[in-house]
């Protein structure tokens, strides 16, 4: 039963996203808050639905239900089709959960940050770079692109633009990334 609920929102969530593709990392800003929570909000798009069932296979959906905050960099399902084939398959089962589990909470922060509050840290940083720490234990490195988007740089160089900031969620914000971060 809880999957079910879980897979109805997740649907949603990737619908009210997909029209991240395309424009500035800021262009498209969802400032009003919602009465869904940011596991139903992901499971109610239809751009979500690879990260939706990682969440479930990884059994974080009870987590990221709860008050929170939290604010998470989620990537949508083009994000996880950059990754080398049989990747995704091979995470989401059971044997690999501890694994899945370390990349999914590297993508989530305790706190609720909106595009601004990050914009902001970055300002703050002597070089430009903020470091922000996940749920996971690592770092991610925010910067700012040169067409003003914000770039996140995980801890093994790779980078993912946020295309779709403050979707605003009752325990806590959602921005979109088009790149899977790894620790």
């Amino acid at each position: 039963m809880k999957n079910i609920r879980f897979s109805k929102v997740a649907v949603a969530l990737v619908g009210s996203l997909a029209l991240a593709s395309g424009g500035g990392a800021y262009a498209k800003h969802h400032a009003e808050m919602s009465s869904q929570n940011i596991v139903e909000k992901a499971a109610s798009t239809d751009g979500f639905s690879t990260l939706v069932a990682a969440v479930t296979a990884a059994d974080l959906a009870g987590t990221l239900s709860s008050d929170g905050p939290f604010t998470v960099f989620a990537p949508l399902n083009s994000a996880f089709a950059k990754l080398p084939a049989g990747t995704v398959e091979t995470l989401v089962k059971p044997e690999n959960k501890e694994t899945l589990t370390s990349i999914l909470t590297y993508h989530v922060v305790s706190g609720r940050f909106k595009a601004k509050d990050v914009m902001g840290l970055i300002k703050q940083a002597p070089d430009g770079i903020a470091s922000i720490p996940t749920l996971q234990g690592g770092v991610l490195k925010a910067s700012m692109g040169s067409d003003g988007s914000l770039i996140l740089t995980d801890a093994k160089g790779g980078a993912s633009k946020v295309v779709m900031a403050d979707v605003n969620q009752s325990n806590g914000v959602i921005h979109a990334i088009d790149t899977v971060v790894m620790p």
